[in-house]
């Protein structure tokens, strides 16, 4: 099955309405470029950031735009600059009550419900409920059927492309170990998603 297909107009529709009728705030974009312009919008100057890894947030070039001119804070950058593992834990622990948490999402059914796998888990507590604010970037590759096919894309695309990063960039490979599915947000307009029409990420 080809994992990458963009959703037609309809489909993106369709799944922009069931979306929002969850409690997620939808935005439709055409490109990275208005993807990258928009989610920058949305976080204002000053604030603490958590940027979650995130392949498609790499591919937009987020990470340089948080650091230029101290503009933001990045929460990632504080983490990791303390040397002590104890503390290190401790400061990733705490970052999950963030005002800002983005990242992306994995599947995104035309039901409404998202997705979101991890291999520590780091992601979901910030996504779920601990960050004030959360603005997901997503490809429109990432929308599926239902329920069982966006588990199926977890499995049979995520991982795979992940483990070949994983080991390319860390030198071991990754592992599914945890999974979120948000079937609403009981807090309209909390979980914000850029919608892009363009393949990004995996």
């Amino acid at each position: 099955m080809d994992w990458d297909t963009l959703a037609d107009d309809k489909t993106l529709e369709k799944t922009a309405k069931a979306l929002a009728e969850r409690g997620f705030g939808v935005i439709i974009v055409k490109d990275r470029n208005d993807a990258k312009a928009k989610l920058f919008e949305l976080l204002p100057i000053g604030s603490e950031i958590l940027e979650n890894s995130s392949t498609t947030l790499d591919e937009i070039g987020v990470g340089e735009e948080l650091g230029k001119g101290g503009r933001y804070v990045s929460i990632r950058k504080k983490i990791t600059s303390i040397n002590d593992k104890g503390e290190r834990d401790k400061a990733r622990r705490a970052s999950a009550t963030c005002d800002y948490a983005i990242g992306s999402v994995q599947a995104i059914t035309q039901d409404g419900e998202v997705l979101v796998a991890s291999q520590s888990g780091s992601n979901i507590a910030p996504y779920a409920f601990c960050a004030k604010n959360v603005v997901w970037v997503a490809g429109t590759n990432k929308i599926v059927k239902d329920r069982d096919k966006g588990i199926r894309r977890l499995y049979e695309h995520c991982l795979v492309l992940e483990n070949e990063r994983a080991k390319r960039v860390y030198g071991f490979p990754s592992s599914l170990n945890k999974m979120l599915i948000l079937e609403k947000e009981p807090n309209p307009g909390r979980i914000k998603l850029i919608l892009v029409k363009e393949k990004l990420g995996f």
